[in-house]
């Protein structure tokens, strides 16, 4: 069976939801970057947030738009940035993205602070991922054989990230800034 026939093998994409005050990851899906896994992410999100009003900003990712219209159009106001590229003019750079030339941001859903639009925070904790992930670094013979092993090894990143790992700018850890914990947790907390 092809890889894109069976949803357990191949290429993965890692959808993040994080709260940029906090810093608190709101929910992760895994899967292919389609339509039916944004929907399922957007549905989480939905979830993790509790009905609070909130600011929203994605990429240009086409499948946000329908998910985020149908599941969070009552309490979101929602931004998309667009990144504009250079064209590639060394095709030797294979492994490197083309120079950013600018943003363009899209007021989509309500009325989002322009101010507040932005991909930063996530974008950092990608590259957070990507360090201490080894199967999602770049160029690396460490990888998942099976998206299960993926999905356990992100949750437990996350899991460390919200309640054991205090961070520099806050002081201490997501979950605590969030006030659903008291204490930075002990890895036997965490794996208990």
């Amino acid at each position: 069976m092809e890889e894109t026939e069976n949803d357990g093998l191949g290429d993965a994409y890692c959808f993040v939801a994080i709260e940029r005050h906090t810093k608190l990851i709101l929910n992760f899906a895994l899967g292919r970057r389609t339509q039916q896994t944004t929907n399922v992410f957007i549905e989480g999100l939905r979830q993790a947030t509790a009905a609070q009003p909130f600011q929203l900003t994605t990429d240009g990712f086409a499948p946000y738009l329908s998910a985020i219209d149908a599941t969070l159009s009552d309490r979101v106001d929602y931004a998309m940035l667009i990144k504009q590229y250079a064209e590639d003019t060394k095709a030797e750079k294979r492994y490197s993205p083309a120079e950013c030339i600018g943003c363009k941001k899209h007021a989509v859903i309500g009325d989002p602070d322009p101010a507040m639009i932005s991909t930063s925070h996530i974008e950092r904790s990608n590259l957070t991922m990507r360090t201490q992930i080894k199967r999602l670094a770049r160029l690396t013979l460490s990888f998942s054989k099976k998206w299960e092993n993926l999905w356990f090894a992100i949750a437990l990143h996350f899991a460390y990230y919200n309640f054991c790992r205090i961070h520099r700018t806050l002081r201490v850890t997501p979950a605590m800034e969030s006030n659903i914990t008291d204490h930075v947790w002990t890895i036997a907390e965490l794996l208990a």
